[in-house]
């Protein structure tokens, strides 16, 4: 079944017809023979990016919105000075599904006090949502995103990023799926309760814990779509032998252009992924897309870590924020290209068809290392244009967009609907 929603056709079959005869006629007119080629007829009967990107659904599964405004509060229904999302950039780039990232730091689980921030970073939503809805929207559903798609809103549906939120209790899941949390990471960069992390070298569960195990089959029966970002390899695979539906890695890349670094999938879990129905959403981070922005991440970190240790100093400081602009100064940053990222789509698609890729930017999560091209959500038609280039049809871009994520989306309420 495709899950592809538009509002109308922006270019009609006569219109493109009409259009492709007058550019032949104009060409037959010129003094010089000249014949159009393949691509330009090509070229002429597609609709612009800017066209598709307000024609399709685009969801995108990762955007931490709700904890830059915990840090630093703007009003995002209008344009913001800091970060990557905003209305009038959103409405610029055919955004229509953002999800919000209920995040939650590993710290949390020793400090206390998860399901607390989660509830507060949920009422930061719902507040977005009361002050303008005229704009926005909460969604809960597939129907949902579909209804505020006709009605010109941006839906507003969540993930949890870290189930550390859900305390060890699976009382709290259905709290939190009432409060509207539709997909849960299950950990972050730190071991918790319910799995190991890819991040973290202890790993006593050897993948997902007891609980972890047992909230699976609890989230299929829910309705709430099991994210696999950010979890061990091993854990990654015990879920896919659990679930009953298909599952989502929320803002993960393809680990082929990234060797040994966990946190994205490997081609043996995306061919697994697929088996599953799932879909890997494609991180944008230049770190999680090429391997020089990796390797120059770990070179700085230790050198950053070292000058605290040296000069006895916090993360937070101002000696550090000025060692940090310093050292970016002397060593420029190798940020990611469009094309980059594009090489992510057409890896997963030749490796396992169109139909298990979509969108999981990692706005506002990834600090400034968004590739260039990309920078923030107004760049949607970008992307779209690099697809276009590389000879993806519309119907396939508009799975890329969201028609896949919604696939899963829906199939996950249909199981719980009958469990």
């Amino acid at each position: 079944m495709s899950f592809v929603v538009t509002k109308s056709s922006f270019l009609p079959f006569i219109a493109r017809s009409v259009a492709l005869s007058s550019l032949l006629l104009f060409a037959g007119c010129q003094q010089q023979e000249e014949t159009v080629t393949q691509e330009e007829v090509k070229t002429a009967e597609q609709p612009s990016a800017e066209a598709l990107a307000k024609k399709y659904i685009i969801a995108d599964t990762h955007i931490d919105v709700p904890y830059r405004l915990a840090d630093h509060y703007e009003d995002v229904s209008q344009a913001t000075v800091k970060g990557d999302f905003d209305y009038p950039r959103a409405v610029a780039g055919g955004l229509n599904a953002a999800f919000m990232s209920i995040y939650i730091p590993a710290e949390k689980d020793q400090e206390g006090g998860a399901k607390d921030l989660a509830n507060e970073l949920i009422d930061g939503v719902e507040a977005i949502v009361k002050n303008a809805p005229e704009k926005f929207a909460l969604a809960y559903s597939t129907t949902d995103v579909f209804k505020n798609f006709e009605q010109g809103l941006i839906s507003l549906p969540m993930g949890m990023e870290n189930g550390s939120g859900l305390e060890a209790d699976l009382e709290n899941l259905k709290h939190f799926y009432n409060r509207g949390i539709r997909y849960i990471t299950l950990a972050h960069s730190k071991t918790n309760a319910i799995s190991d992390s890819s991040y973290d070298e202890n790993r006593p569960a050897k993948g997902l814990t007891d609980f972890g195990k047992q909230l699976v089959t609890e989230m299929n029966n829910m309705g709430i779509m099991v994210d696999v970002s950010h979890i061990t390899d091993e854990a990654f695979y015990q879920v896919v032998e659990i679930t009953k539906v298909p599952v989502i890695a929320s803002h993960s890349s393809a680990r082929h252009f990234t060797p040994g670094f966990e946190r994205n999938m490997n081609d043996e879990m995306i061919v697994a992924l697929a088996k599953n129905g799932g879909v890997i959403q494609i991180n944008y981070g230049s770190s999680f897309i090429t391997k020089e922005a990796l390797e120059y991440g770990k070179v700085f970190n230790k050198t950053r870590e070292a000058f605290m240790e040296e000069n006895k100093v916090e993360e937070d400081s101002e000696e550090v924020k000025t060692f940090t602009e310093s050292y970016r100064q002397q060593n420029p940053y190798p940020y990611s290209t469009l094309d980059d990222v594009l090489d992510h789509f057409d890896h997963v698609v030749k490796l396992v068809g169109i139909d298990y890729v979509g969108l999981g930017s990692d706005y506002d999560g990834v600090g400034d290392s968004l590739p260039i091209g990309l920078k923030d959500v107004a760049s949607y038609p970008n992307l779209i244009a690099g697809l276009q280039k590389r000879g993806y049809s519309e119907e396939d871009i508009a799975k890329i967009l969201g028609g896949n994520l919604i696939r899963v989306w829906q199939q996950v309420e249909d199981y719980a609907a009958n469990h």
